[in-house]
């Protein structure tokens, strides 16, 4: 029996902006300028509502929040591939992905202040509500791109998860199955090197995760998850073979910048060091730099970008306090049970005694 590992598992790796911000020419998809601008300013407004959201946090004012910081190409680029009539099924940091489908920041304050409204989807957007449940949600994503299949849709639906999530069955499961029936579904991994506190050499052997595709016989693809432009054609190409019956796993390499969740400390299980390396490679530096180069961003246009999103940021934060004085958080009772247990039902007398100043 060998003792060395001898197979050869190779996959793809696409990066159009290097980490100076140029340019591979035969890679770059050309977009047009308003397409540009577009992406730089989701990325930069969904950077501006994690920190925001964090503060408000801070303050007690939500719960739990999963930042995206560096997260920002990886979500942004993803999301704005698909077309309208795609399905989204996120997991519970995908902030950025859902701002650039449009929801209104002040529904995703909701969500983290614990109001059932933020993770509400209008009937006119195919996008799912964050999975807390890790890897779950793509089996959903694999049922919806089924269902695609089945009806002979030309759509498909993306996937999130992170590189944790793939330690979970169901994740295999769902690209399996998705591989058997020609579903039309991208499972779309962000790679942020962390799943909570562990890193990803604790998670797998594998040398990717995209080669994980080889076992469920469906395509695999590597991406530099910080180059927004490499995310965005390399889904275009994916989204294409999705909607064709051919599934794909994309592994978007990335970096979580901030804490797992406003309940981690990082720097327990993190050097500085390594922190500081990534900064270097940062998704929002890179794109800007880019545009820079090419004429279509200056001081006074970031300028303006930004003034304009700290306007919008200031408004959703004022409708999110408004929405939650008109709830009462009585509510979360009585909707779980048919007839409430009687340890619940004592907690509700006791929150109602403490509501009452009791």
């Amino acid at each position: 029996m060998p003792t060395e590992r001898t197979a050869d598992f190779t996959v793809n790796h696409v990066q159009v902006l290097d980490e100076e911000g140029t340019a591979d020419e035969e890679l770059d998809p050309g977009l047009s300028e308003e397409r540009l601008l577009e992406l730089y300013r989701e990325m930069k407004r969904a950077r501006r509502l994690d920190e925001r959201a964090i503060a408000l946090q801070r303050r007690g004012e939500s719960g739990t929040v999963a930042p995206g910081l560096g997260q920002e190409a990886a979500q942004v680029g993803s999301a704005m591939a698909l077309s309208e009539n795609d399905w989204m099924v996120p997991s519970f940091r995908e902030n950025a992905a859902y701002l650039a489908r449009g929801t209104p920041a002040h529904a995703l304050l909701w969500y983290a202040m614990g109001m059932e409204e933020g993770a509400e989807i209008p009937d006119e957007r195919n996008d799912l509500p964050p999975s807390i449940a890790v890897g779950s949600q793509a089996i959903h994503a694999a049922g919806l791109g089924w269902a695609q299949e089945i009806k002979g849709e030309r759509n498909a639906t993306i996937g999130y998860f992170g590189d944790g999530a793939t330690s979970e069955g169901d994740v295999y499961e769902g690209m399996n199955c998705a591989g058997v029936y020609d579903a039309h579904t991208v499972f779309f991994c962000q790679n942020n090197q962390y799943a909570i506190s562990v890193p990803r050499e604790k998670q797998t052997r594998a040398e990717t995760i995209a080669q994980k595709a080889i076992a469920a016989g469906i395509a695999g693809v590597q991406v530099d998850g910080n180059d927004v432009l490499g995310v965005y054609t390399v889904m275009q190409d994916a989204l294409e073979m999705a909607r064709n019956g051919d599934p794909v796993l994309v592994e978007a390499m990335t970096y979580r910048r901030s804490m797992h969740t406003t309940a981690d400390d990082p720097s327990v299980y993190r050097e500085r060091e390594e922190e500081e390396g990534w900064e270097g490679r940062d998704p929002i530096d890179r794109f800007e730099t880019y545009l820079r180069d090419r004429d279509v961003l200056d001081d006074e246009t970031v300028e303006g970008i930004e003034e304009a999103i700290e306007e919008e940021l200031a408004d959703a934060i004022e409708r999110a306090r408004e929405g939650r004085e008109e709830i009462d958080p009585a509510e979360m009772f009585e909707y779980a049970f048919a007839e409430l247990p009687p340890e619940l039902e004592a907690q509700r007398a006791a929150f109602g005694g403490e509501q009452n100043g009791e």
